[in-house]
């Protein structure tokens, strides 16, 4: 065969299927927060469909579990942890203020 000829064909890749991150027995459930926790980034977000990895279906219920959770405060609205952090190198100020005159 012609080395331009070649050219046209398209490669054919093997094409592995993911697995569903949801199995059929899994209950999309506000309680069930070891399956919630896996959709949520570390920021506290909802992670997108695509990166999830979920249909349409399944997002939707997914997203609604989550806002159940968060409003019965089982799931924090954000997840800012870095905030509340001190740090040890802030000059705390010691003593009484005086009034400068």
């Amino acid at each position: 065969m012609d080395k331009s000829k070649r050219i046209f064909f398209k490669s054919k890749r093997s094409f592995r299927r993911r697995l569903p991150s949801i199995q059929s027995g899994d209950r999309i459930d506000y309680r069930n927060m070891s399956l919630i926790s896996r959709f949520i980034s570390e920021q506290g977000k909802i992670l997108s469909r695509r990166v999830n990895r979920l249909t349409l279906k399944q997002q939707r219920l997914i997203t609604i579990a989550i806002k159940q959770a968060r409003i019965l405060s089982s799931l924090p609205f954000l997840n800012n942890e870095k905030q509340f952090e001190r740090s040890e190198s802030t000059p705390r100020p010691t003593g009484l203020r005086t009034k400068n005159k």
